[in-house]
């Protein structure tokens, strides 16, 4: 099982309003259970559909969504989001609200602030929510029309062609473009390990975030998340072109590139970045925040760290995937944490 190697624990502290300390209501938890679903989970449109009629049910069904959004506010949520979005600091409510003036569903208003004064995008409409959701709220109308896609905490494999085969981790989308006489792959968001077995004069072509992985006979590993792309080869030789520049990877190299450019190479250890394939998650001199940001792209709903200096604690650890329920305790027990969980799996650390 996984261990830890934490430096010096940090005392836990959470603090809430006395008005957030009240005897918990039955609409008050399906307030919570909406927002969650929303906020940490994989909700659809229909979720968001359904949330806004729950919402406009009645006075007490507004104020009990008001309540739990001050509830996640004050647990400080989600910091450092409102200016990547660039959202006012003053944002204080979360609101999921249908547009009276519009046809029912037809429209989105959202605002959120989640801890610290941070906020969740705001958009216009509900169209432009599913193409580009905030935070990733759910799934992008991209990955929704992916070919193959998986859930979190579920790996797939597939045979692309009959001398490339892909293995699909967590939440991942991929796509198939058909080209001249052949066709090419997109990584829409995610992570895959590739084994490619195919002549010089007809190379495997991967799409990522603007930028093209081109391999003949090579098995490497592509990560895009967040704009960013990261290709570790595994065996073999990957080539790399992305805006106009070009990098040459081998066997134990990774690189990364994004709108910023292509990064210098880096030399890794390849069964570090492969392990997911044997479900196991591996860090070397990792922070916390690193750590559970990995941890919440496989388990079911999200811990959230809401205290900085524990953010910045070193991890060193294996853990297994299937037994991340585990992690959560092994933090309290090993930083001197306490968690307090909410409905839909979504667990407050600090």
């Amino acid at each position: 099982m996984g261990r830890l190697l934490p430096g010096v624990a940090d005392e836990f502290c959470l603090v809430r309003n006395p008005g957030d300390m009240a005897e918990p209501d039955p609409l008050l938890d399906e307030a919570l259970d909406w927002i969650v679903r929303l906020k940490a989970g994989e909700p659809t449109t229909a979720d968001v559909e359904a949330f806004q009629r729950w919402r406009s049910q009645s006075g007490a069904h507004e104020e009990a969504s008001k309540t739990a959004a001050r509830i996640w506010r004050n647990a400080g949520i989600a910091a450092k989001e409102l200016a990547a979005k660039e959202l006012a600091a003053e944002t204080s409510v979360v609101e999921i609200r249908r547009d009276r003036q519009a046809s029912p569903g037809s429209f989105l208003s959202r605002r959120a602030v989640l801890g610290g004064g941070v906020a969740l995008a705001a958009a216009a409409s509900l169209a432009y929510a599913v193409i580009d959701p905030p935070l990733g709220l759910w799934p992008s109308l991209q990955e929704l029309s992916a070919d193959y896609r998986t859930a979190k905490g579920e790996r797939r494999k597939i045979d692309v062609a009959s001398d490339v085969s892909v293995e699909l981790n967590t939440q991942t989308s991929l796509a198939l473009r058909p080209v001249q006489n052949d066709t090419e792959v997109e990584l829409i968001s995610g992570e895959a390990s590739v084994a490619a077995v195919r002549p010089p004069s007809r190379p495997l072509v991967m799409l990522a975030a603007g930028g093209r992985i081109t391999a003949a006979r090579a098995d490497f590993n592509a990560r895009c998340l967040d704009g960013v792309v990261s290709v570790t080869c595994l065996d073999g030789i990957v080539d790399i072109g992305q805006a106009g520049k070009t990098a040459r990877v081998r066997k134990g190299e990774q690189v990364s590139y994004s709108s910023a450019g292509i990064e210098p190479l880096l030399a890794v250890d390849v069964g570090q970045v492969a392990a997911w394939q044997n479900g196991l998650l591996i860090f070397r001199d990792k922070t916390l925040r690193d750590v559970v940001d990995e941890v919440n792209r496989y388990r079911p709903g999200k811990i959230i760290i809401t205290n900085a200096e524990i953010k910045r604690r070193l991890v060193n650890g294996t853990f297994q995937i299937d037994k991340l329920d585990n992690f959560v305790p092994q933090v309290q027990q090993l930083f001197g944490a306490r968690a307090t969980s909410l409905p839909g799996g979504v667990v407050l650390l600090s």
